[in-house]
């Protein structure tokens, strides 16, 4: 584990040395995440723009915002530690470098997931985090509520990491994963709103098929006092299975792998 920790370090280091020294596109990432914060609330204001309208599926405007701070603060882990990470398996399996990963005397997952970081995208956690804080601050918030909402927002982490690596795992046969990230990014949107907002048909969707629920609405409901047992169980209980499963897919993926030079 020391060494895992290390190499994290190592790897956060050459990642800050490398992409800090280009203020420009510091600059531009800031824009892009100020842009999508501006994007996400224009949905919410519309949603609860109608005078007439208090509550949309039983949230109030500032627990439909703690959903929306949420949705960026996973917008920011996406961008800042996921995304760039998987978007190079692909590139990897199709120049033939997966070799050198798989030869190094550490974890081809572990390495494959946290070699490269955007740190210019850092301000896609500090909105989401903002926003968190200033919905929470409007609504009764116990301690309890807090910390279950932490540890259940982890499962939701653990979730998104699962998706992203299964998709990206797909490389390995069919090399071009682009559109299926896409995809994934197209229905991760939902995420910004409250999942209770959507009909029946969309929300089961996107509890049991999708699981974009368990990633923003159930650690709202949780720091929000409203989230039923069932729900509370079922989230890291889902997180494990995807762990399981996907390290086997990943696993299943690494022992078919031929390299490009064979």
């Amino acid at each position: 584990m020391t060494r895992y920790l290390r190499l994290i370090r190592i790897f956060t280091g050459a990642t800050l040395s490398a992409q800090l020294e280009y203020r420009a596109n510091f600059l531009g990432a800031v824009l892009a995440s100020v842009g999508e914060a501006g994007v996400a609330l224009l949905g919410i204001a519309v949603l609860f723009g109608q005078p007439e309208l208090d509550t949309v599926g039983g949230w109030t405007f500032h627990e439909a915002l703690l959903v929306t701070g949420l949705f960026m603060l996973t917008e920011g882990v996406i961008s800042v530690f996921i995304q760039p990470n998987m978007s190079k398996i692909a590139e990897a399996v199709r120049t033939g470098s997966m070799d050198f990963t798989l030869l190094k005397p550490i974890d081809a997952q572990f390495g494959v997931s946290t070699r490269h970081l955007n740190v210019l995208r850092v301000t896609d956690l500090l909105i989401g985090a903002g926003l968190i804080g200033y919905a929470a601050s409007h609504l009764t918030v116990t301690p309890g509520g807090l910390a279950g909402a932490a540890l259940l927002y982890l499962s939701a982490v653990v979730i998104v990491y699962c998706i992203w690596l299964a998709l990206s795992t797909t490389a390995f046969w069919f090399v071009k994963t682009q559109n299926a990230s896409e995809l994934f990014n197209g229905v991760f949107g939902a995420a910004r709103f409250p999942v209770t907002a959507f009909p029946v048909p969309v929300r089961a969707l996107l509890t049991f098929v999708v699981p974009v629920a368990f990633i923003t609405t159930v650690p709202a409901q949780a720091m929000t006092g409203t989230l039923t047992p069932a729900l509370a169980l079922a989230s890291p209980l889902v997180a494990a299975a995807l762990f399981v499963l996907t390290r086997l897919f990943w696993l299943r993926a690494v022992a078919s792998y031929t390299s490009a030079s064979s």
